[in-house]
């Protein structure tokens, strides 16, 4: 049976881990939840932490509907997470780091901020395979359709796990009950929303959240998930761009 760490940069009580998690064990996976205590989101990969003494708090929770569910809450981030699952804090490591399903999109190069994002990164660092699944509920949701992204990613798995150790996949979702399937696609030059400052005083400031103005580029995830497609992207973890710096002598 496969193991899956399935863990989020929304907190332990967000529903949509909740649904993602309910779907991988009915799917016949070995399922583990660990997520932060708090709201993470924005973290990267961070490997930063709340400890004393040098010790991060652990602490087992019973989800309901998921009684079965090993679950975890942990005092730092999805990244940290999923680091100290691939050394086995949780058990033996996961084949397979599942993150989400986050609260708003993630795509286009603002993936770099992004927790959920940066826990399945750090899994396919560590040699799991990983998923970053997100639901586009844009600014003012009405309903929230956690299944519609879950269920698309819990199908990938197969395709997925035939494919290097390592391998990355980023999943967005529109929220709505039907889609029109999936469509693999490019990261777009930006995301769908914009960080903006609003308020700026001596001692202090303040961010905003806000809709880009500008339409998304065809052919990228932005565009293709604005018109009703599941988008799948692979992503590589890390790598490095030749410069031609000349050789020393």
């Amino acid at each position: 049976m496969t193991s899956i760490l399935v863990t989020n940069d929304d907190g332990i009580a967000a529903p949509g881990l909740h649904v993602l998690a309910r779907l991988a064990r009915d799917a016949g996976y070995d399922v583990t939840i660990a997520a932060p205590a708090q709201q993470s989101s924005g973290s990267s990969a961070s490997i930063m932490a709340e400890d004393a003494d040098g010790r991060i708090a652990v602490e087992r929770r019973t989800i309901e509907g998921l009684d079965d569910v090993p679950a975890f809450a942990v005092r730092g981030g999805p990244g940290l997470i999923a680091l100290i699952a691939a050394r086995g804090a949780f058990g033996d490591p996961a084949k397979v780091v599942l993150s989400g399903v986050n609260h708003g999109a993630n795509v286009g190069r603002a993936i770099l901020h992004s927790g959920t994002v940066g826990a399945a990164l750090t899994g396919g660092l560590n040699g799991a395979w990983g998923i970053a699944v997100s639901l586009d509920v844009g600014m003012r949701p009405e309903a929230f359709h956690w299944e519609s992204a879950a269920a698309p990613a819990i199908d990938l798995l197969p395709d997925l796990m035939i494919r290097p150790r390592g391998t990355v996949i980023n999943v967005n979702a529109p929220n709505a009950p039907t889609n029109r399937g999936l469509r693999e696609a490019t990261l777009a030059p930006f995301g769908i929303v914009q960080t903006t400052l609003t308020e700026e005083g001596e001692h202090h400031i303040r961010l905003a959240v806000e809709d880009l103005p500008n339409r998304p580029e065809p052919g990228t995830d932005a565009a293709y998930l604005a018109e009703g497609w599941i988008t799948v992207t692979g992503l590589d973890p890390v790598s490095h761009v030749e410069l031609g710096l000349p050789a020393p002598d």
